[in-house]
């Protein structure tokens, strides 16, 4: 879809608008990166012989990992104001995850616009509702309500 730039006094009428982000391989080698910048190396995450023995029959991602794509999986999608000089996260309202991303598979986002607030002339909190589907996978990887402060020039 792309991105969708408006003029800021329409932004609030894009509440509902939806886009979905291209998809992402969350291959081994992202697994482990992760685990060593968190220091998260629970087997199931890094040691493919032993997490073969699980009921997941492999290793998975973190379910942080899955969440700190959100930025990446967001990127060139959804409605912007114009004139922006920078996104900023502001945070989550909610997150549930709700499946497990094997090692190997591939995500996307899928977001809806579902509040705009005006900060003031220049700052606009936007709330995003974001489902994480994994390819070929029923049940997604997760829900959460997301938050980011967009700032314009």
């Amino acid at each position: 879809m792309g991105v969708k730039v408006v003029p800021k006094e329409q932004l609030a009428d894009q509440v509902g608008t939806k886009s979905s982000s291209d998809w992402v391989t969350m291959d081994q080698d992202r697994i482990n990166t992760f685990a060593d910048c968190t220091e998260d190396h629970q087997f199931i995450h890094i040691d493919e012989e032993r997490a073969a023995q699980t009921p997941f029959g492999g290793t998975i991602a973190h379910g942080f990992l899955s969440l700190s794509m959100l930025p990446k999986l967001s990127e060139g999608t959804g409605v912007v104001p114009e004139n922006v000089v920078m996104g900023i996260n502001y945070g989550l309202n909610k997150v549930r995850f709700l499946h497990p991303v094997r090692a190997g598979k591939r995500i996307r986002a899928h977001n809806e616009l579902i509040n705009v607030e005006q900060k003031d002339d220049n700052r606009f909190l936007l709330t995003s509702s974001v489902t994480v589907e994994i390819e070929d996978v029923e049940t997604p990887a997760l829900v959460a309500e997301s938050l980011a402060m967009i700032v314009c020039g």
